[in-house]
């Protein structure tokens, strides 16, 4: 781990059904409950899976604090090797055990599907706690949120578009969106409703046949960065952004939600001194939280829900004004929103910041690797 990580509680654990490593990793509490996707994949080592799941609670911290949810920042996730043959048998017992890990928060830790998971791996979750959301509609959860994180990220384009542009149109605009999966697929969609020029990149080359199919250029992913642009969708992967890369941007505007697109904070200011408006990854990509949880913790129903989601524009052209009004980058204006919330909530945001990471000693002295 490159820098210091401030947790309020971090477990690890090897499942006993499965035998893998799982992880739940809390950021803060301070303004409710935390929460954060189960995140399935392949790791070189479990200690990597453990960064990802800092990194990715921290930043849903600031997500829910930003979009203005009573709710904290979470992750968890199942720790593969490289070589694990993912059999239905072992995805099912590694989910029980996640499950029942999940289950001992007692509702203080709350998930939903992230990279390798889905609305049925939910199912399995809920036979030990109930705080297991986007579970398929006709078993009373919300479904896929990447719907509702499209709409977001379609009005967060929108604001940042009013912002560099002073439209906040995208009709025949060159767009290129990095990842063509569940969100990114729908982005294109709604860009080209919109009638943007979109291009489409993947690294899956199966998805190339679909893209065009639906009237999409297609950019090969070596060249998605560079390619000339007005805006850039990240939607694929993180870590897309360090000082190389920036140099290789062409787009004035970037506005994504893949997760923790940057390589470290200091990439944000190498963005800014290049006259790019980098929209930050954790308001951008907020809608489908903000859906779930309106609907599945507060009750809202859906037009309510969605009309939350809707109002990432407003927020996204607020932090920007306030960006450009201050000479900070877009990144330090939404830490400075989401901080007020924290120190209102009672978390001082220099206590966050240098507290050490804690562990229940039983599950971090669990895992070791033969």
């Amino acid at each position: 781990m490159s820098r210091a990580f401030a947790h309020e509680e971090v477990v690890v654990r090897r499942g006993r059904r499965s035998g893998l490593p799982l992880i739940v990793a809390i950021h803060s509490r301070a303004l409710g409950p935390a929460a954060g996707g189960c995140r399935m994949r392949r790791y070189d080592t479990w200690q990597d899976g453990l960064t990802d799941a800092l990194r990715l609670s921290e930043a849903m911290t600031y997500k829910s604090a930003v979009a203005g949810l009573d709710f904290g920042g979470g992750k968890s996730v199942i720790v593969l090797d490289r070589d694990t043959e993912v059999t239905p048998e072992l995805r099912e017992s590694a989910l029980e055990d996640l499950g029942e890990l999940i289950a001992s928060f007692g509702g203080s830790y709350r998930t939903g599907p992230d990279i390798g998971t889905g609305p049925e791996d939910m199912e399995v979750l809920r036979r030990f706690s109930p705080y297991a959301y986007c579970a398929p509609e006709e078993h009373g959860g919300t479904g896929d949120s990447g719907g509702p994180t499209a709409t977001g990220v379609l009005a967060a384009l929108r604001a940042g578009a009013r912002h560099v542009f002073g439209d906040s149109s995208c009709a025949g605009r060159a767009v290129v969106v990095s990842g063509f999966g569940s969100v990114g697929s729908r982005v294109a969609a709604g860009l080209a409703a919109d009638e943007a020029h979109v291009l489409v990149s993947d690294v899956d080359p199966s998805r190339k046949e679909a893209a065009l199919a639906s009237g999409y250029g297609w950019v090969e992913p070596g060249r998605a960065l560079s390619a000339p642009a007005d805006i850039l969708v990240p939607a694929a992967v993180g870590g897309v952004f360090d000082e190389e890369s920036v140099r290789r941007l062409t787009a004035p505007l970037v506005v994504g939600p893949a997760n923790n697109q940057l390589a470290d904070e200091s990439v944000a200011d190498a963005l800014a001194e290049r006259g790019i408006v980098w929209v930050p990854d954790y308001v951008a990509g907020a809608g489908g939280v903000v859906y779930t949880l309106s609907r599945e913790s507060e009750g809202c129903d859906h037009e309510a829900a969605l009309e939350r989601v809707e109002g990432i524009g407003d927020t996204v052209a607020h932090l920007l004004a306030l960006a450009r009004t201050s000479g900070e980058t877009p990144l330090r204006a939404a830490r400075q929103l989401a901080d007020r919330r924290l120190a209102a909530a009672g978390s001082l945001a220099g206590a966050v910041s240098e507290a050490p990471v804690t562990a229940r000693a039983a599950g971090a002295r669990a895992v070791s690797r033969s």
